[in-house]
């Protein structure tokens, strides 16, 4: 089973006002479990996204030229900072995955609690389509 890990992170996150030793404690909470899905041949994709001042909107007709605008939805909340590919055995070991991501370090080594979005990947459909 398929499915997407995703690390959310706000606008007004925190993280930037964290000490050195808390950003690594939390970078290297996740490294061990990068490597773990790894090593148990999970691991399918892990990127890291750029900022939203990166961002493109792309929309187009399919006719003109396309509309592009810079950044993301004012409104937007959350961004999609990173994730996981994963191909696990299970809905639980992906949640199981996800619930130790969400567990990192944050200041003072407590839990970060950052939700984590997991997301199935549907089979590809049948060839016939």
């Amino acid at each position: 089973m398929k499915y997407l890990i995703m690390m959310m992170q706000s606008p007004d996150d925190p993280v930037q006002e964290w000490t050195p030793d808390d950003v690594q404690a939390s970078w290297a909470h996740m490294q061990q479990i990068h490597r773990e899905m790894t090593e148990a041949g999970e691991l399918i994709a892990a990127e890291k996204l750029a900022g939203p001042e990166a961002t493109k909107i792309v929309a187009s007709d399919g006719v003109t030229a396309p509309v592009i605008t810079d950044g993301v939805y004012p409104e937007a909340k959350e961004l999609l900072a990173g994730f996981w590919m994963v191909d696990v055995d299970s809905e639980q070991r992906a949640i199981e995955i996800a619930a130790r991501t969400s567990a990192a370090p944050g200041p003072g080594g407590a839990p970060a609690r950052k939700p984590i979005v997991l997301r199935p990947i549907m089979a590809a459909p049948p060839p016939e389509w």
